[in-house]
C-alpha cells in the first residue's frame, strides 16, 4: 500500500529556545525568510505525500495561519504587482491539504504520534520532525519511502554520530543488508556512549505500518512520565523485519541553538541573491564578539 499520510509532531514547548518560544511556536523560526517546518513540509509533498497532519498543543495557532489562504495578504500582494512574492504565499496553501490534532498534554514522541491514529487509519504512513532539516537532491523522506517499498517493512533514518552525541538520541543494533540499508536488531533510547551498541542513531524520519499504534498503545511510559516511538519500534521489531537507512544529504538540527545557527548561515551563504554579500560580511567579521551583552 502506498504511504500518502504524513504526521508532524509539533506540540512541543521549545524549551531549549526559552524566551522566544513562550508565546512563537518554535517550528515556525525562520532558516533566512521561510519557517522550520515549511522546508519539512515541502520535502514531504516533494516525496509524493498527499495529506499533512499535524499534531499540535496550545500556542500554536501561528502553525494553522501560515499554512492557511491569506485573501486580504494576497490582495495586497497583487495590488502592488508583487508577483513572485505572491506565487510564494500561494505556494505555502496550495501545497497539500492539512488537517489538525491537538496533543492535550505533552507525553512524548509516541503519544504524539498517537494521537494521529484516527486520522491516518489502517494504511502506512510517515513521521517527520520538523527539527531535523535535510537538505538533499533526492528528498530524504522520499528514499525512505523507497526502501519501504523495496523490502515492504517499516524503515527509519539512521546516521552515524560521534560518541559525544550518543546519549541524546536511540541507538540501534543492526547487521547491514544493503547499500546504506541495515536490518536491525535492537533499539536502545538514550544509552550512555560505552553502553550503546553502535553509533547509528535514529533521526527524524520514518515510514511506519499502521500496527505501530497496537505496540504504542501498550508502551508504557518511562522515567519521565513520557511514551517514546523508540519503545514502540523496539516491541514492533520483535516480530516483523525493520530496517534503517543511512541517508544521503546534509542534516541540520535546528533543534538546538548551534544546530539552529549553523542552518541559518549555509542556508544564507546558499543563496544566490544573499549569498555573495553575505560571504563578504562573514569574512569581514573580527574573530572577537562585540562588547555587550545583547
Amino acid at each position: 500500500m502506498r504511504v500518502r499520510k504524513a504526521v508532524f509532531p509539533v506540540a512541543g514547548f521549545g524549551t531549549r529556545f526559552l524566551p522566544a518560544t513562550k508565546a512563537l511556536p518554535k517550528e515556525m523560526f525562520p532558516l533566512v525568510d521561510k519557517p522550520i517546518l515549511q522546508y519539512t513540509v515541502e520535502e514531504a509533498v516533494a516525496s509524493g505525500i498527499e495529506l499533512i497532519i499535524l499534531v499540535t498543543g496550545r500556542g500554536k495557532r501561528a502553525i494553522a495561519d501560515h499554512f492557511d489562504e491569506s485573501p486580504e495578504l494576497e490582495e495586497l500582494l497583487r495590488s502592488k504587482g508583487e508577483d513572485e512574492l505572491l506565487r510564494q504565499v500561494r505556494h505555502i496553501s496550495d501545497m497539500a491539504p492539512c488537517c489538525y490534532v491537538r496533543q492535550e498534554r505533552a507525553l512524548g514522541l509516541g503519544h504524539a504520534v498517537l494521537c494521529a491514529k484516527r486520522v491516518v487509519g489502517e494504511e502506512p504512513f510517515a513521521v517527520l520532525l520538523p527539527d531535523d532539516v535535510i537538505y538533499s537532491s533526492v528528498p530524504a523522506l522520499r528514499q525512505l519511502m523507497d526502501v519501504y517499498e523495496r523490502y515492504q517493512a517499516p524503515v527509519f533514518a539512521v546516521q552515524r554520530v560521534s560518541s559525544e552525541e550518543v546519549p541524546r538520541y536511540g541507538v540501534v543494533r543492526a547487521e547491514k543488508v544493503g547499500e546504506r540499508v541495515h536490518r536491525i536488531l535492537d533499539l536502545v533510547e538514550k544509552p550512555p556512549a560505552e553502553e550503546a551498541p553502535s553509533n547509528l542513531a535514529v533521526v527524524g524520519r520514518y515510514v511506519l505500518p499502521y500496527d505501530i499504534f497496537d505496540e504504542l498503545e501498550n508502551t508504557q511510559p518511562g522515567a519521565v512520565g513520557e511514551i517514546q516511538v523508540t519503545d514502540g519500534l523496539r516491541a514492533l521489531c520483535r516480530r516483523r523485519p525493520m530496517y534503517g537507512y543511512e541517508f544521503e544529504g546534509k542534516r541540520y538540527d535546528t533543534g538546538v541553538k548551534l544546530g539552529y545557527l549553523q542552518a541559518v548561515v549555509e542556508f544564507a551563504l546558499s543563496r544566490e541573491d544573499l549569498g555573495p554579500e553575505f560571504r563578504q560580511y562573514l569574512r569581514s567579521l573580527q574573530l572577537e564578539p562585540p562588547e555587550g551583552n545583547p
